[in-house]
């Protein structure tokens, strides 16, 4: 009976690390099962899906304006019926909605429209005006070219024959070629503010008699950019004397040469915005190209940099600080300040996916952080961490036990897990924010301003050569810079050709072409004028 009872425990045990074994292996089966159904989710919202990770409000406005299209539709007819004479009726005054709306500086095309008869119909004396009704709308000129003729008079003397006297002629950002530096910032503007690629533009210039080639339109790009250069360099150490920066990079395909494929370089964006906190210095944005995104490229572009940048987890970041794996005590100057986007971002994927709880909880503490933060954003620094001290900290705090605690819970191969570890191991740099009034809590400045580059680069297709990709970053670095201080890209960059190919401004007095400076310049013009 004893031997029977031990036989039975025996196989009891063995029943039991064989159900232990079973049992370990499903959960890891399903962690895979999990982590593959995400992939899968993934990618089908990556192919088919909105990029975006919040409601987009222009989704809306798509759909409004399709109804907005049927009912005007369906008034028209209605609205010709009651206009007939036969219909005719009092009308009320037309809505006066867009009046005192049409900017001032937009050419006004005045059209005037007399009555048929100007007799009066009751005793037939000549009428006289009393008022008039002016309504303005808003018209369009397709892009309109023309000629410039500069004539050069030769003057003589009758009295020697021999002194000839002629104004030298002017210089040209494409000696002896045909566009004027406005055409050269016009073609410049359209592609890499407005996405419109080259051989676009050749089209369009077509429909007028301009026979232009796309490779005519990339040297004048080339050239151009070579005038712009010094500027740009100008406008990079400007942007990189800054104490606090967003830094991001995105990827621009390249055309590798004689292999007739792309080769994968990068544009790193290192933008300034200190409006948030009211910082003194005006928001600027300089691109730099690299042919590949290793740390050493990292190196090289923030060279000597000293400060706090704002970035995303890339491992490569934290080697500037002198170690791999710390942020705060880090043997260099630089602190970084890591992006609660970015951690929240996984957790969103996955409650998109699977509806975890986990993942929930974790995207509706984040939230809070936003709502305290849209509270402060414009408050000097000093106040937004005060704020941050007393009321975002707590929340931090208790967002970093609720991780550990569910990271102890769930197996090591789900993605929720993936997810905490990549918060956790981030965790001191996405707290910078707490003790640093000027660090926002994402890099969404950078990512937004990436946008335009994302557009061209979508209907460009790739840059034609590492030069070409160069040129990319000194126009989208000028324009982009151009509009954060509220500028007319196209007139601030006809306007910077201009005056550095005439040699209005020297070398040494580039800085007076920076757009913030530019601007002030072209605002005090204005008031004195006015004055």
């Amino acid at each position: 009976m004893e031997a029977l009872v031990k036989r039975q425990t025996s196989a009891l045990n063995a029943l039991e690390v064989e159900r232990d074994h079973f049992k370990g292996a499903f959960e890891e089966a399903d962690a895979e099962r999990q982590r593959l159904e995400l992939v899968i989710r993934q990618l089908l919202r990556a192919q088919f899906g909105r990029k975006s990770e919040r409601l987009d409000p222009d989704q809306f406005q798509l759909t409004l304006e399709n109804l907005e299209q049927d009912i005007a539709a369906a008034k028209t007819p209605r609205q010709d019926a009651a206009d007939s004479d036969g219909n005719r009726r009092p009308r009320r005054a037309p809505a006066r909605r867009n009046l005192g709306h049409l900017p001032a500086h937009l050419e006004r095309d005045e059209v005037v429209i007399e009555p048929a008869d100007s007799i009066c119909p009751c005793c037939g004396g000549a009428m006289h005006q009393i008022g008039v009704e002016e309504t303005e709308r808003l018209d369009a000129v397709p892009l309109r070219l023309r000629v410039r003729v500069t004539k050069r008079p030769i003057y003589g003397c009758r009295s020697c024959a021999e002194a000839v006297v002629q104004a030298p002629a002017p210089d040209s950002a494409i000696p002896g070629g045909l566009p004027t530096e406005a055409l050269l910032a016009q073609v410049a503007v359209s592609k890499y503010n407005d996405g419109l690629p080259l051989y676009r533009q050749a089209q369009i210039l077509e429909r007028d008699g301009i026979h232009l080639d796309r490779a005519t339109l990339s040297d004048w790009m080339g050239r151009t950019a070579w005038w712009l250069k010094p500027l740009w360099e100008l406008l990079l150490g400007s942007v990189l004397s800054s104490p606090k920066l967003f830094c991001d990079d995105t990827r621009l395909p390249v055309l590798a040469p004689g292999k007739g494929k792309t080769s994968t370089g990068y544009l790193w964006g290192l933008a300034r915005d200190d409006s948030p906190w009211q910082g003194d210095l005006p928001p600027a944005v300089a691109y730099v190209y690299t042919e590949d995104r290793v740390w050493d490229r990292a190196r090289e572009v923030l060279a000597d940099y000293t400060g706090v940048l704002q970035v995303d987890g890339w491992g490569g970041f934290k080697r500037l600080t002198g170690k791999q794996d710390t942020v705060l005590d880090d043997a260099g100057s630089v602190t970084l300040a890591f992006c609660w986007s970015h951690g929240r971002r996984q957790f969103f994927e996955i409650h998109q996916s699977s509806q975890s709880p986990i993942a929930g909880e974790v995207l509706r503490r984040i939230a809070e952080l936003y709502r305290i933060e849209d509270a402060i954003r414009g408050q000097p620094p000093d106040a937004r961490r005060a704020v941050r001290q007393d009321r975002s900290r707590p929340r931090v705090e208790a967002l970093k036990v609720y991780l550990d605690e569910q990271l102890a819970r769930v197996s090591g191969k789900m993605p929720v897990a993936k997810a905490i570890r990549y918060m956790l191991s981030h965790w001191d740099g996405l707290c910078v924010f707490l003790t640093d009034g000027r660090v926002e809590l994402d890099t969404n400045t950078i990512e937004r301003l990436h946008r335009i580059v994302a557009t061209t680069r979508k209907n460009a297709l790739f840059a034609g050569s590492d030069s070409g990709a160069r040129s990319w970053a000194i126009f989208t670095s000028l324009i982009q810079s151009a509009k954060m201080n509220g500028l007319n890209p196209f007139e601030y960059l006809k306007d910077v050709l201009e005056r550095v190919v005439s040699g209005d401004v020297k070398a040494h007095q580039l800085d007076c072409l920076l757009p913030w400076n530019w601007k002030a310049e072209r605002t005090g013009r204005t008031t004195a004028q006015a004055a």
